[in-house]
């Protein structure tokens, strides 16, 4: 710090969007004082981002507020694809070992208000009108100017740490001196509207229609309230134009994507439509000292099928009791280091995906004749469908790679660094899913064998010579072979996997991540 200042927070989070407000909610939970600020006036959003998917309904769960996403969301189950104004098949979004079989269609102003309300019950509101104009890092944390967007004074407030969420162009990116690197996305445009269609294909709630002409491609998802949003890519040839597209334009869009003439919107109140071009990029870094980075200020793609929100939220799942952990001195600073590992990692490999996925990008006249020559073909195999329901869920992505993942599999079920699916298992606590005995605001020390309980009171006593929080369970499962022992994280992953009765691989472990009792 350059000076005494005399409002000092724990943590600063600039941007209160679905992203910032989820790592606020997971640290207040945490008992971390955090202060969200927004340059925004009124905190109103416009509808925007349309699903969250398996995974990161998980995440929400884990944030205490799954339940009003549910209330408020609307169920889908599958999704329809049409080539050419043919439909081809469908791929199907259930999947197993979740208590979140399918994902939702709920729209970003829902979101907010949602995790908002969570975020209230520890603390204050979001300081609406309060932008960040300097952020200066020093040794023990960092100094940012925040200034009244209605008065025009400016205040300083010291942090120990500092969280930039406020999208693409950063000011805490800046700060740091981090390229976001990456290039526009050229010739490509999307075009949004949500409204009630007059054309051949009925309404169902819980069905995503794709439809794939030559120069479009048109998503149509519901949204609460009985609309769809159409959701257009197709070539840019003026990228000058900025206005919102006209109904006549959309409705013209719809007719080239399904084939259907006559084709009819009418725009659902409030009227919403937007047109916007996109960049993919990535932060060369998503650390520097105290100041982090979050969701679109650390990694930027078009918004397909809500990769952008959902990559988010669980960015925020995943720097939440890591930044917590390491606040409240349980686990040394390398620890933070492992969520820019992490999730840098996860947003190359979404990106990569993004540019690979033919099926939701506009296609030209050879790329279409192979779609419907192949589709149909693969949406009919089992196989296939249930590796695009385990991609689009989210439930496929995993650590493997990181530093927090040790230990390897030995039969069946997860790897390090794989997520542990929601099993039915039998405890001492009696039979039930796996996930309820697991806690976002610890670690978990789970045991297959016998489910009377005995021998976890050397695992409870070996994690208790630790500051990080730790419980451990004894369980019976057919996903698992007798005899192993997984120490799951947080957020769900697996940090460590060994033989049961290998407890120095478990000390070795623990030796590296927490800090012993006594030795802070």
């Amino acid at each position: 710090m350059q000076h005494a200042i005399r409002d000092v927070r724990d943590v600063i989070v600039i941007g209160a969007g679905p992203t910032g407000l989820a790592l606020a909610v997971a640290l207040r939970r945490y008992g971390v004082d955090t202060v969200v600020v927004d340059r925004r006036t009124d905190g109103k959003q416009e509808p925007r981002a349309s699903i969250v998917w398996q995974r990161a309904l998980e995440a929400l769960r884990d944030l205490g507020c799954a339940d009003r996403f549910l209330a408020e969301g609307l169920p889908l189950a599958r999704g329809e694809f049409h080539v050419g104004g043919r439909p081809v098949g469908a791929q199907e979004m259930g999947m197993e070992d979740t208590a979140f079989p399918g994902p939702l269609g709920i729209e970003q102003d829902a979101i907010e208000a949602i995790l908002r309300g969570r975020m209230r019950l520890w603390g204050p509101d979001v300081e609406w009108g309060t932008e960040a104009v300097g952020v200066r890092l020093g040794e023990g944390g960092a100094e940012v100017d925040l200034r009244d967007v209605a008065g025009g004074g400016t205040r300083t407030v010291g942090c120990r740490w500092v969280v930039g969420a406020e999208g693409a162009h950063s000011l805490v990116r800046k700060s740091i001196g981090t390229p976001f690197e990456g290039d526009r996305r050229i010739n490509l445009q999307s075009l949004q509207i949500n409204a009630r269609p007059e054309w051949s294909h009925p309404y169902r709630p819980d069905v995503t229609r794709i439809f794939l002409n030559h120069g479009v491609s048109l998503i149509c998802s519901p949204v609460p309230g009985g609309g769809i949003r159409f959701f257009a890519f197709c070539p840019d040839p003026d990228p000058s134009r900025q206005e919102p597209p006209t109904r006549a334009e959309m409705e013209d869009l719809v007719a080239r994507a399904t084939g259907e003439e006559g084709v009819k919107l009418r725009p659902t109140e409030p009227h919403w439509a937007n047109r916007a071009r996109f960049h993919d990029r990535v932060a060369a870094r998503f650390r520097s000292g105290p100041a982090l980075l979050l969701g679109d200020s650390a990694h930027l793609w078009a918004p397909i099928g809500g990769r952008g929100l959902n990559t988010g939220l669980l960015g925020a799942h995943n720097l939440g009791w890591k930044l917590a952990a390491v606040h409240h001195g349980w686990c040394p600073d390398a620890l933070l280091d492992t969520y820019e590992e992490e999730q840098r990692r996860t947003a190359l490999r979404v990106m990569r995906e993004m540019r690979r996925n033919i099926l939701e990008l506009p296609p030209d006249r050879r790329t279409l004749a192979a779609i419907r020559m192949i589709l149909p073909t693969t949406l009919r195999s089992g196989r296939i469908n249930r590796r695009g329901g385990e991609l689009l869920s989210g439930f496929g992505k995993h650590h493997r790679a990181g530093a927090l993942s040790e230990g390897r599999a030995r039969g069946a079920g997860p790897r390090p660094g794989d997520r542990v699916p929601d099993w039915g298992v039998v405890s001492e606590t009696g039979t039930g899913r796996l996930h309820d005995l697991l806690s976002y605001q610890r670690w978990s020390i789970l045991v297959t064998g016998d489910a009377t309980g005995a021998g976890t009171a050397d695992l409870r006593r070996i994690a208790g010579r630790y500051a990080l929080p730790v419980a451990a369970f004894r369980i019976r499962t057919d996903a698992l072979p007798d005899g192993t022992l997984l120490l799951v994280r947080p957020d769900g992953h697996v940090g460590l996997r060994a033989r049961a009765t290998d407890r120095r691989a478990l000390r070795a472990y623990l030796d590296r991540w927490s800090v012993q009792l006594g030795k802070k």
